[in-house]
């Protein structure tokens, strides 16, 4: 026969998981106790950490998780030393640290930490990774709110994922640098050969007739060329480019 199931107050299970699971593969619920003492986690922790073979992974995982998932134990995990845990479990500090990075950023993968199917070890370098990109993210965000607010906002309100609005604003800065190169080569083809004709004959010397229709010098074009020059001039005061 099954022993009772027992969970606090709340209905949060201290003791019994493989045997509800069990129960309820056989299709039917099994007896559940609530339990009455003042320390749900301490029992929680307690009864865990009698199950026999386990590992060091297996008991610092089994302790860091009962003591920040059951509000009548310690609110949290940060709330306890971590010497006191590790004294409490008989346990490494190393071990209850690597426990803590798991819980914190790998939290589907604590279970299977405490049934053996994978290591403490394998668990926290997995952890330790999705931390670091968690980091990197906010960094890449923060950097976006500083140069395309825009993009940053669609990113908050789930418009975008912060992949995709990278990439955008890496196309966008690609784009405008193709452009400034377009229109730096322009001018230079343009405004510095005019510039050499000054105080020449070419303006006496030419010739309409021989003149490519599409690029024929007109007076309109003059005048688009002079205020053009008259703009960029402007620009170029701005810019305080010599």
């Amino acid at each position: 026969m099954f022993q009772p199931i027992v969970v606090d107050s709340d209905g949060l299970l201290l003791d019994g998981r493989a045997r509800m699971k069990a129960c309820r593969e056989l299709g039917f619920e099994p007896e559940q106790v609530i339990f009455e003492g003042e320390d749900p986690g301490g029992y929680a922790l307690t009864v865990n950490l009698r199950r026999r073979g386990l590992t060091k992974g297996q008991t610092a995982m089994i302790a860091a998780k009962a003591c920040s998932s059951n509000e009548h134990a310690l609110r949290s995990l940060d709330e306890l030393t971590a010497r006191s845990l590790s004294e409490q479990a008989g346990v490494s500090l190393g071990g209850i640290g690597q426990a803590n990075m798991v819980l914190r950023f790998a939290a589907d993968l604590v279970d299977s930490v405490i049934s053996g199917a994978i290591g403490l070890n394998e668990a926290y370098k997995e952890a330790k990774k999705r931390k670091n990109q968690a980091s990197s993210a906010e960094a890449q965000l923060e950097r976006l709110r500083k140069d395309d607010p825009a993009l940053a906002n669609r990113v908050v309100e789930g418009e975008l994922t912060l992949a995709g609005a990278v990439a955008e604003r890496a196309a966008r800065l690609e784009d405008e640098a193709r452009q400034r190169q377009a229109s730096t080569q322009l001018l230079c083809q343009t405004v510095t050969p005019l510039s050499k004709t000054a105080a020449t004959d070419a303006f006496h010397q030419y010739d309409p007739a021989l003149a490519p229709p599409e690029q024929a010098v007109t007076r309109e074009r003059i005048a688009q060329a002079i205020s053009a020059l008259r703009e960029m001039d402007q620009v170029w005061q701005e810019r305080g480019l010599e």
